[in-house]
């Protein structure tokens, strides 16, 4: 029977280095895009600057216990891998998505993790130390696991899975499945319990996809109704400016009806100016009004 338990563990171990293996290179096409687009537009470096501080946090947490020897196998690889992506997105982010991403790798991984080590090699010792990282990855890995409402917020407010990829969430999903078998087996309750959460929230994530992968975003809406506004706007232009050409003709019309006519003798002249011949119109100065519209 023990046997069996330990081949068991052993196997629902290396699925979990397999599928969390998985995880790690889901963000692959994400970076595609980036590359693509030379810019990282609306994704953030959190989700890796936490991914390697979680690998970090594990790996300890490991060195701490006997017979944990695939959490350092899997976290290892997750720390390189997590280290490329967030060096990637720093060479494309602009400088405030830069900024704030140095602050944050700075805020967890020197300040955090340092601490961490820090006070339980000082305050702690023995199996006591191994307790107190256990219960500091426990909730971290609760905390990590809630972190993905934000995506879930999203996603429900603009209609649109743009910024929520379903690999990810799919390899999250039988990724906690697996370590929740592996934690349970080992009876290392610090592995299995966050992962009960995880699933949850994967499933969650993946009816989302499934709902919204289709729908029009709710930025599309609002771009058609401007782009509406301006075609009224522009059909409503020609029709001032032929009211401008009609009140141009009216004023002109008006203009030439204002001026009085000469009276003439039964020779033709002008009676008010004798025998002089009028003069000839050719000649006369043209005053010319423009009106702009």
């Amino acid at each position: 029977m023990t046997g069996n338990l330990a081949h068991l563990t052993l196997a629902f171990g290396l699925l979990g280095n397999v599928v969390s293996f998985m995880v790690f290179l889901a963000p692959i096409p994400t970076f595609y895009k980036v590359y693509k687009k030379k810019s990282t537009e609306g994704f953030q470096s959190a989700p890796y600057v936490v991914g390697l501080f979680s690998a970090m946090l594990w790996i300890y947490y490991a060195l701490l216990k006997t017979n944990v020897m695939l959490l350092i196998t899997i976290n290892s690889v997750g720390c390189f891998i997590e280290t490329l992506y967030i060096c990637f997105f720093l060479f494309y982010a602009p400088k405030k998505a830069r900024m704030e991403s140095l602050k944050l790798i700075v805020l967890l991984i020197v300040v955090g993790f340092g601490l961490i080590v820090t006070l339980t090699q000082f305050l702690a010792s023995g199996v006591t130390r191994g307790v107190i990282v256990g219960w500091i990855c426990l909730v971290f890995s609760l905390c990590v696991f809630v972190a993905p409402l934000g995506v879930v917020r999203q996603v429900i407010k603009t209609k649109s899975v743009e910024y929520m990829p379903i690999l990810l969430s799919v390899a999250l999903t039988l990724s906690a499945v697996m370590w929740f078998f592996y934690g349970l087996l080992l009876g290392d309750f610090n592995i299995a319990i966050p992962n009960v959460l995880g699933f949850i929230f994967g499933v969650l994530q993946m009816i989302l996809y499934y709902m919204y992968k289709n729908k029009k975003p709710v930025a599309g809406e609002k771009i058609t109704t401007s782009e509406a506004k301006n075609s009224e706007m522009e059909q409503k232009i020609p029709e001032f400016k032929d009211q401008k050409i009609i009140d141009v003709v009216k004023l002109e019309t008006l203009m030439h009806s204002d001026i009085p006519k000469p009276k003439l003798h039964k020779n033709g002249y002008d009676a008010g100016h004798g025998d002089e011949k009028p003069k000839d119109p050719s000649n006369a100065p043209k005053h010319t009004i423009e009106v702009k519209a």
